[in-house]
């Protein structure tokens, strides 16, 4: 992890306000399908932890795309184990992982962003439900599918005619007697 020092200012309002949004029971849903998955028993530990080097990752991208990940890095310092983060990460895209779901290293490494971790894992479960090859334990939502209408142009210009509420209406209202602040005394 980088030495930083104690965050003030807008630095730490950022980091106070990433903090917050972290979820407990998220990520206790998290770690339970990941052990659900790998079928391994994870360690007891904080639960960025047991994720930050990787390699439980790495097991839980092997069982749901097997011999995605040929090898990991189970030792030699932090960029190996960073290499891991990335080997996922690559992983995750292409099994269909919206990008925008998936974390970026520092998040975990550094302990930056757990948060975003924890939503790019739920992202990776909701995804393993559209794979029909998928039969294992599921996590979040699963994701929701197209319903397409066809409206004829009978029907939308019908609908052109219609004032929408959001427009509101006028009958019989005037601004007469209506006084905002303070009159202009000259």
């Amino acid at each position: 992890m980088a030495n930083r020092g104690p965050a003030y200012g807008l630095s730490a309002q950022i980091a106070r306000k990433i903090a917050g949004k972290r979820d407990p029971q998220a990520e206790q849903e998290v770690l339970d399908w990941i052990e659900a998955v790998t079928g391994e028993r994870l360690p007891n530990a904080p639960y960025e932890e047991v994720l930050r080097d990787g390699i439980y990752l790495c097991k839980l991208m092997n069982q749901l795309v097997p011999g995605s990940i040929p090898k990991w890095n189970t030792g030699g310092g932090q960029f190996k184990f960073m290499e891991n983060i990335n080997k996922f990460q690559d992983m995750c895209k292409k099994y269909g992982v919206p990008e925008i779901d998936v974390f970026q290293t520092v998040d975990l490494w550094e302990r930056r962003n757990i948060p975003q971790v924890t939503q790019c894992i739920f992202a990776l479960g909701r995804t393993a439900q559209v794979h029909p090859e998928w039969r294992g334990p599921i996590l979040g939502p699963k994701m929701s599918d197209e319903n397409r209408r066809n409206f004829s142009e009978e029907q939308l210009r019908a609908g052109e005619g219609v004032i929408n509420l959001q427009y509101g209406t006028n009958k019989g209202a005037n601004q007469s007697g209506l006084n905002f602040g303070n009159t202009r005394h000259m």
